[in-house]
């Protein structure tokens, strides 16, 4: 059964060569040469990749569906079992059955946790039956599965119904991650030309289709397992540098029509210096508190769906284009820029304070 445009069985594969897992092969009824231990998954279900990752590491667990209990996956320490416990997984015979002695049943919370680190989000590991009635549902508990907790309201909120067809569509047509990634960054340097020619409609079109496209090649990699260290550095990059010079370019383009600020370098300076302060901040918060600063509390996640960064920017810039006052626009993010350092800045020296009285400091997404 295919998902994602890809059998099941391949998606499978791919996730057991990143849990580690070699001499991937499909169950043939014979027993296997060996008598190390050997991992057995049905392969009609859909396994998170963390999921598959957490069984690898757990020696004679017996992986049920939580909704009913029934096994799907178990991890034999010794391969000479594999036959009876392969014919029961296949038949689809309880955790009680006799095949399965001496194994411990396990839930998905049970192999992974209920927290993504990765990901910064509360949430089960998905164990998804796949079926034919059942695949457009499995595809998107997978998509959402692969969204961040902690993001801006537009990626949050706007963008996962359209992005989610786009991500299908990708797929089907065997477009990579990277491809769509190199789509964006011609879309960056488009609104860059655009914005600093005063050119602001054209120029906020190129950058809400690059943001969207930032949000289809990160989903595309995750359900369909073909991230990369390269992938993952490209697109990173790309979000990390581009989007003060897209305001730097907007206070240029101001010029150019006629409408300059009565003070752009303080005003660049302010955007430009506030968005590495910002960063340098966030940084500064990891290395002393072994987190995220926006994963600390509910206000901080919460705060950071509007924070200063390329999306609400946006939607302030657009609002004010919209207006035909794009000179308050680009003040306005200035402004808020600011205000984000300040906040930050508050944020750090409460976790100072807060572990100096009560210790380590927890993200309340881990419960």
């Amino acid at each position: 059964m295919p998902v994602w445009s890809m059998p099941g069985s391949a998606l499978l594969a791919r996730a057991l060569e990143r849990a580690g897992v070699g001499d991937v092969a499909p169950w043939n009824g014979a027993a296997p040469a060996g008598d190390g231990p050997l991992l057995l998954l049905r392969a009609d279900h859909v396994y998170d990749a963390a999921l598959v990752s957490g069984l690898a590491k757990s020696p004679g667990a017996l992986l049920c569906r939580p909704e009913d209990g029934l096994p799907v996956a178990a991890h034999l320490p010794r391969a000479d079992r594999a036959v009876p416990v392969a014919e029961a997984l296949e038949a689809g015979r309880g955790a009680e059955d006799a095949a399965f002695a001496g194994l411990r049943p396990s839930t998905p919370k049970a192999l992974t946790g209920a927290y993504n680190h990765a990901l910064r989000k509360r949430g089960e590991a998905y164990l998804l039956r796949l079926a034919p009635e059942t695949r457009r549902a499995v595809e998107w508990r997978m998509f959402g599965g692969s969204y961040k907790g902690v993001t801006d309201f537009v990626t949050k909120h706007v963008w996962p119904r359209p992005a989610f067809h786009a991500v299908r569509a990708c797929a089907a047509l065997g477009i990579t991650p990277n491809q769509v990634t190199a789509a964006s960054l011609v879309l960056v340097f488009a609104a860059l030309w655009w914005f600093s020619q005063g050119a602001w409609l054209p120029g906020l079109l190129a950058a809400w289709a690059m943001t969207f496209l930032d949000t289809v090649d990160g989903k595309l990699a995750r359900v369909t397992l073909t991230s990369t260290k390269f992938g993952n550095l490209f697109d990173h990059l790309i979000d990390l540098i581009h989007p003060p010079f897209w305001w730097l370019a907007w206070i240029v383009g101001l010029g150019a029509v006629g409408m300059p600020l009565a003070h752009p370098v303080l005003v660049g300076a302010v955007i430009f210096g506030g968005y590495v302060l910002q960063r340098l901040q966030e940084g500064l918060f990891i290395i002393l508190f072994k987190m995220q600063i926006h994963i600390w509390r509910p206000f901080d996640s919460a705060f950071r769906q509007v924070i200063a960064r390329r999306n609400p920017n946006l939607v302030m810039l657009t609002a004010a284009t919209l207006l035909g006052r794009p000179d308050l626009g680009i003040l306005a993010v200035a402004a808020w820029t600011a205000l984000g350092c300040v906040e930050q800045a508050v944020v750090t020296a409460q976790a100072a304070l807060a572990r100096r009285r009560g210790g380590p400091l927890r993200s309340w997404l881990e419960g």
